[in-house]
């Protein structure tokens, strides 16, 4: 009787160190909720989630940005941007993927071993001669230098990462398919990628994610304001020419800008978590 009384007990702790835990996590976020219905006295005034006297004007003049391109320009950008890198990553993971995987061909593992090894290159050391190549060709203050490395596998995390889903896969339904004379696109099309759903699910919400948030690539190589993205325009509404900062306005926009993430993210969770957990077939 004592035992399971303890137990109760120590479950009832876990559970009260959980949420305690839940809630110092949460707050920052429901704060910056919060905060983008108060005026920017009141965001430093008063550190409450639930604003004293809500207020809609960090939207309504948030929206408008400092420069001369409305938020409505930065997000179309952003997500034209990240649309077309997130589909050249998945494409290149993809095929690049089967052929380490799937594939014997000379120097193989010293390429993949060269592959892998760039992932312990800081992203800085290759910024500068990355940004005078690009420049040399004149693509700078264009998307091309930010989208098209994505289509020729220069995102070797997710190369390796759909590595390890095709080694997971038996070789049974290639073979299977060979004999039906199946060849080597073909079964990449109708046999593995739709048993890489989930692989190809992960590598692009972990893409979009991460694009989205990229603040230096776009700085580095974006110049015109007109194609600036959602990152460089949350600096921009941070204008301190005036020596006053809008919070109120720069919070609502941050609002706007974490929801399609989030959206996402709440739609592709079940295909995310079993792309993350598999590591065979089952059933």
């Amino acid at each position: 009787m004592a035992y399971l009384k303890r137990k109760q007990v120590d479950k009832i702790l876990n559970y009260i160190i959980l949420i305690a835990i839940g809630i110092v996590m949460v707050y920052p976020f429901l704060w910056l909720i919060g905060s983008s219905f108060k005026t920017s006295y009141e965001i430093f005034a008063d550190l409450s989630v639930i604003p004293k006297n809500p207020t809609l004007n960090g939207y309504k003049n948030g929206w408008r940005a400092a420069g001369a391109s409305t938020f409505l320009t930065f997000f179309k950008n952003t997500y034209v941007y990240v649309v077309l890198k997130v589909l050249a990553t998945a494409f290149s993971a993809v095929v690049v993927g089967y052929g380490f995987s799937r594939f014997d061909f000379p120097y193989k593992k010293s390429m993949f071993s060269v592959l892998i090894a760039t992932l312990l290159f800081p992203m800085t050391v290759v910024l500068v001669p990355s940004y005078i190549m690009f420049s040399k060709i004149g693509w700078v203050d264009s998307y091309t230098p930010l989208i098209l490395p994505s289509l020729f596998a220069a995102d070797t995390y997710f190369v390796f990462l759909m590595v390890q889903f095709f080694r997971s896969l038996p070789r049974d339904m290639d073979e299977a398919a060979i004999i039906d004379g199946c060849g080597p696109v073909r079964r990449l099309i109708y046999i593995l990628v739709p048993l890489l759903k989930p692989a190809i699910v992960t590598v692009m919400l972990f893409q979009f994610i991460w694009t989205g948030n990229d603040f230096l690539g776009p700085m580095i190589y974006l110049s015109s304001e007109h194609l600036f993205p959602v990152s460089i325009g949350l600096k921009i509404s941070m204008d301190t020419s005036s020596g006053m900062i809008s919070w109120e306005n720069t919070m609502a926009m941050s609002v706007l800008a974490i929801l399609p993430p989030l959206i996402l993210y709440m739609f592709a969770q079940r295909n995310f978590v079993e792309g993350i957990s598999t590591t065979g077939l089952k059933g």
